[in-house]
């Protein structure tokens, strides 16, 4: 399985997963030619592409859906609150591309099993999503507001882990954002800070964990040091080194950062 993200922010968001016989998208909150480009440095085509998961409706997530669907006749997977939600902000669609996944309920693209689970976010019905082939698993797993069971219970076993890691709760008590939206924030269906990240990274990290990529990291409330270093100290704590057997970066907000392979 490959695994790259080619944006991750809160500007904008998509990851590719393939192996040799199936490729995926998840999310396509930047533009349709900033897909093709990310699409490219690692060697695909959008063609190529055989569907796109969308986890929620706002926009840095499913901006780019409509238009990289109408050009490559790529099916559109999303929740029934998504489409509700999201379904007017993708321009017309062809309806049998419109395909409706359920939290909990795999979806079989050839080799690749697909399952959302439900993530506590602001959002109609949002997911996250863990991938399968054959002994691999990958998760992604962005826009959280508190952990729960039901998340722990999904991102247990992952070989590799997208995590959410939005801010630092420094940097937002001191911003420039309006005290409503630091609320929205910080509240049980916002975003996960740097410190709940690296708690809940130690909580599930096992034996099979060898890539976490911190992920979604807010361009006004965090920078990339500041995530890594709060993550690194708290895994720490739990005796967790990064580089002797778990492989720790943040993705980037815009490219390719890379692509890892699992063998």
């Amino acid at each position: 399985m490959e695994f790259a993200t080619i944006a991750s922010g809160s500007s904008g968001n998509c990851v590719y997963i393939g192996t040799e016989y199936t490729k995926i998208l998840i999310d396509a909150g930047i533009s349709g030619k900033s897909i093709d480009a990310g699409l490219k440095a690692i060697g695909v085509k959008g063609e190529d592409i055989d569907g796109l998961f969308i986890t929620h409706e706002h926009d840095d997530h499913i901006k780019g859906a409509g238009i990289f669907s109408r050009k490559y006749g790529t099916p559109i997977y999303a929740t029934y609150g998504t489409w509700l939600g999201g379904e007017h902000k993708m321009g017309k669609l062809n309806h049998l591309l419109m395909n409706t996944v359920t939290h909990g309920e795999n979806v079989i693209i050839n080799d690749l099993c697909i399952k959302p689970f439900n993530i506590p976010h602001d959002a109609k019905e949002p997911v996250g999503y863990c991938i399968s082939s054959d002994k691999f698993k990958i998760t992604t797993a962005t826009d959280i507001g508190h952990v729960t069971k039901t998340l722990m219970d999904n991102l247990a076993e992952s070989n590799i882990l997208l995590l959410e890691s939005n801010h630092d709760l420094d940097m937002l008590e001191n911003g420039p954002y309006s005290e409503p939206l630091k609320r929205r924030i910080r509240g049980d269906k916002g975003h996960l800070c740097n410190e709940n990240a690296g708690k809940l990274l130690a909580c599930v990290m096992s034996g099979k964990l060898s890539y976490v990529r911190l992920g979604h990291l807010s361009i006004e409330n965090n920078t990339e040091q500041l995530a890594y270093e709060t993550v690194e100290k708290i895994l720490n704590r739990y005796k967790i080194k990064v580089g002797t057997y778990l492989d720790m970066a943040v993705a980037a907000r815009a490219g390719v950062t890379e692509v890892i392979e699992l063998k």
